[in-house]
């Protein structure tokens, strides 16, 4: 993960000077992250698909720049505009996980931006990846690891961060169990654990690499608070927030097994049923692998290795969307 080199050292303009390109920032990690940006008193310009003014995210102190992140020339035309710029951070993923729209953004999106970056100055590239690239099995966590790999190559000074699980993607039960319904599990629940983190908190992370030397030239998994939680630990405390009894329906993995296969050898005919198989994959993925560290000696998931950020946990956050304090955005790959 470190280079035997010495890291090249970023930009040594006064820190509150260095102007920032951010890619991705209509998500809400991106949206926590250019706040925090802002917050450290950095220039942000932020690079957006055109929408209709009605339609297009405030950012206060950030100015935003609207154009094509899929072609060379908008980058370069539209979002550099010939300006100088330090910092390059993205968090910018592909929205669906089909194979065309993972490398048409986990990669080829990220390399035309790091080539138009490195012609505007940027010396330092902070990078949103995630925890699930340890174990790649589908297309985004493959087009991911190549642009992973090119950033690596470049010889700028980078900051790959992967994630555990948000907790956008782990609330979409929370209406179904206030509805009077069971919580969904696959298998008896406890197939998989994680170690779920705050949009804030993650944004003061990858905010953090700006300036810390142990963050830089590396890749960083990262969890949130405390222990890593299971499924069913995560309907547990849902139902004792809510005062009512526990109850569980149980998914058999079997079940999406057979929906994959249906699925492939129709998507033979069909591109759009091709990409709904790679979405049940994707499922699948999420529905039996941990999102923790991949211990390199047992070669299984360990909790003790997935460093941890943050003081916000998941079941603080369902308690503020059951008080109605804050409401859920569901993440594109929540398997619920």
């Amino acid at each position: 993960m470190n280079p035997s080199a010495s890291p090249p050292i970023p930009a040594s303009r006064p820190p509150n000077s260095r102007r920032v390109f951010m890619l991705g920032a209509t998500g809400t990690i991106g949206r926590a992250t250019v706040e925090a940006l802002i917050a450290r008193g950095l220039e942000v310009v932020c690079f957006l698909r055109p929408r209709p003014p009605e339609r297009t995210p405030s950012f206060p102190g950030a100015t935003l720049r609207f154009g094509d992140v899929t072609d060379r020339e908008s980058l370069s035309r539209d979002g550099f505009c010939g300006d100088h710029f330090d910092v390059l951070v993205s968090c910018m993923s592909t929205r669906t996980g089909a194979p065309r729209d993972a490398w048409a953004i986990d990669h080829r999106a990220h390399v035309l931006a790091l080539e138009a970056g490195r012609a505007a100055g940027i010396s330092q590239v902070i990078l949103l990846s995630a925890i699930c690239v340890q174990k790649p099995r589908l297309a985004f966590q493959h087009a991911k690891l190549a642009f992973e790999k090119a950033l690596i190559e470049s010889g700028l000074t980078y900051s790959i961060v992967r994630p555990t699980a948000f907790f956008k993607s782990l609330s979409g039960q929370i209406e179904r169990v206030r509805r009077g319904k069971p919580f969904l599990v696959f298998g008896d629940g406890t197939l998989t654990a994680c170690k779920p983190l705050s949009d804030a908190d993650l944004a003061a992370y990858l905010v953090g690499c700006l300036d810390d030397p142990e963050r830089w030239n590396r890749i960083l998994p990262i969890g949130g608070p405390g222990e890593a939680i299971t499924p069913r630990q995560q309907g547990e405390r849902l139902f004792s927030l809510l005062g009512r009894p526990v109850r569980f329906t149980r998914v058999p993995v079997a079940m999406l097994d057979l929906i994959i296969r249906v699925l492939a050898v129709l998507g033979r005919l069909s591109p759009a049923l091709a990409d709904k198989a790679e979405l049940a994959r994707i499922g699948r993925y999420y529905a039996t692998e941990s999102m923790l560290v991949l211990n390199p000696e047992t070669g299984a998931y360990d909790a003790a290795c997935t460093p941890s950020t943050g003081r916000e946990t998941l079941f603080d956050y369902y308690a503020k969307i059951l008080d109605g304090a804050t409401a859920p955005e569901r993440g594109d790959h929540a398997v619920f």
